[in-house]
């Protein structure tokens, strides 16, 4: 039976890899003793995947496999971590990048694409070490050639890949000292193992979400492993000449050591141990322009890993003390802003970390406030938070996800979920206006009531019912079932009553209820699904 890789096969790899590395972060943390043990592996693998796997499902559902793709690799080269995750991110990059040449793969196929991933990590590392995820991924390699010669079929070709890099994780303390004297194989490996176990499972149909488990072995003791060792890791992005990389490999190379460049077409990223950090990044200034660069000072990692988190936090901004119980007796945290006391960085990302959760699924509630989520949120996942920021514009689109959010469910599908409801309410407002304007609907004074349906201005009046009537009267579909009314502070009495009788009359097939949400600056809230 044959392989195909198309855009749905490769997002479900990308999403399940996420899982996959959720589920064993921890378990690849406590490995962690080369070459620093510093207990970070785990979260910087399921990290650089997470920001790969953020960039697809960023694009559209019919976007083609080969720009799905090229956003997964590029992703991961950008927002690698640590020298595991930038090994990681250049082992797919080379796999995929002849994968995708063969959207129906011979035996032969997967073997070539697996030996250019090894070939492509090996060149990376300045100085290679048997023992670690190298040795891993060369014996996938090896195992996938060996399977191809021997006429073997392309799933048995993958479950051989799976079972050579299980066997060769297994012998990593036979071939480094450091990992047998903790009792412990090779955590950069391991990750790899997750990967190709996970990859084996989801070509062959049998992924279920779970991670294959490797046997347990003893945890290292906390100390310095590596006593002399360089002090600091530094990473950061490169924007240089392919030609000028040679020159900062043999630099970088003389100052420390666990150096790994990875990267091509002008974009790469570099990571090294060193003592001297300005020399590192004057290397890097000398090579053209590094950014986003970052420091870490191993003295005040080792034997302080992240605090573990459980658990699943849905984040709503808010305006309004209504709509804020609402959302709140929904499950969610509330996130109160105002006009006059807007939502900042700073306030969001706090929000995200503050607490205990593994997973924050955040609900925007307003235009203006998804990218500032969004930046927010990058910060937040290297505290080691799994984020989903769904693009809710309006306050009822997030009471329409919330209603359908379940904590029992896997992450992806009640962001799935929530979004598919999110984005199929059909929502309106009515606000007065502040000044004379000119809007879509015409020019308006002080004063007038302006209905707004979708996010823009439809209808400017003087009379807030005939203008809500005419809101409710577009956004009502024939398949509408349900018409939510959120009444604002300062609303004109009676409202929300007129229009509940009025969809008696011209639908009364729909179901309407009201809330009383007390928001500002907004008589009225309106919403149909």
């Amino acid at each position: 039976m044959s392989v195909t890789l198309d855009a749905a096969a490769f997002r479900r790899w990308s999403r399940a890899c996420v899982e996959a590395l959720g589920e064993a972060r921890a378990e690849i943390d406590a490995l962690n003793v080369f070459p620093v043990p510093d207990s970070d592996t785990g979260t910087n693998a399921y990290l650089t995947f997470v920001a790969a796997d953020d960039a697809v499902k960023a694009l559209p559902g019919d976007t083609r496999v080969e720009v799905c793709v090229r956003a997964h690799v590029d992703a991961l080269l950008t927002g690698a971590r640590g020298n595991s995750g930038v090994i990681l991110s250049q082992l797919v990059r080379a796999y995929f990048r002849e994968a995708v040449r063969h959207p129906e793969p011979s035996a032969a196929d997967v073997a070539r694409c697996f030996g250019l991933a090894a070939d492509a990590a090996w060149a990376a590392v300045a100085r290679p070490v048997e023992g670690t995820i190298l040795s891993v991924a060369r014996a996938a390699a090896e195992g996938a050639t060996a399977a191809a010669a021997a006429g073997t079929g392309v799933r048995e070709t993958f479950a051989t890949v799976a079972r050579e890099a299980r066997e060769a994780l297994a012998r990593t303390p036979q071939q480094l000292d450091r990992l047998a004297a903790a009792g412990v194989v090779d955590s950069g490996g391991r990750a790899l193992v997750v990967v190709l176990d996970t990859t084996e499972q989801v070509m062959t149909g049998r992924y279920r979400g779970t991670s294959p488990a490797v046997a347990p072995l003893p945890v290292p003791q906390a100390g310095d492993l590596v006593e002399g060792g360089p002090a600091y890791e530094v990473m950061y992005l490169l924007q240089a000449d392919d030609d000028a990389v040679t020159t900062l490999r043999t630099t970088l190379d003389g100052l420390g050591d666990s150096l790994v460049v990875v990267g091509g077409d002008g974009l790469w990223n570099v990571h090294v141990h060193v003592d001297d950090v300005g020399a590192a990044i004057e290397a890097g200034i000398a090579a053209g322009r590094p950014y986003r660069v970052r420091v870490t000072h191993f003295a005040d990692q080792r034997g302080t890993p992240l605090p573990a988190r459980q658990g699943r936090m849905v984040l709503a901004a808010t305006t309004g003390d209504g709509l804020g119980e609402l959302a709140a007796s929904s499950g969610a945290v509330v996130l109160p802003f105002t006009r006059e006391q807007p939502l900042d960085v700073d306030r969001m990302r706090a929000a995200m970390t503050s607490g205990e959760a593994a997973e924050v699924v955040v609900l925007p509630n307003n235009v203006r406030y998804v990218s500032l989520f969004e930046a927010a949120a990058r910060e937040a996942r290297e505290a080691g938070v799994r984020v989903a920021i769904i693009p809710t514009h309006a306050q009822v689109q997030g009471l329409a996800a919330l209603a359908v959010h379940d904590p029992g469910r896997p992450f992806d599908d009640d962001v799935v979920a929530m979004s598919s409801a999110a984005a199929h309410v059909q929502h309106g407002a009515l606000t007065v206006a502040a000044e004379a304007a000119m809007t879509m609907a015409g020019p308006c004074e002080a004063g007038d009531v302006l209905g707004v349906v979708q996010g823009d201005f439809a209808l400017v009046g003087d009379d807030p019912v005939a203008i809500g009537r005419s809101v409710v009267d577009q956004l009502l579909a024939p398949s509408a079932e349900l018409l939510t009314l959120v009444v604002g502070a300062g609303a004109h009495d009676g409202l929300a009553d007129a229009l509940c009788r009025h969809v008696r009359v011209v639908r009364p097939d729909v179901d309407t209820v009201v809330y009383d949400g007390g928001q500002e600056h907004y008589p009225l809230f309106v919403s149909v699904e």
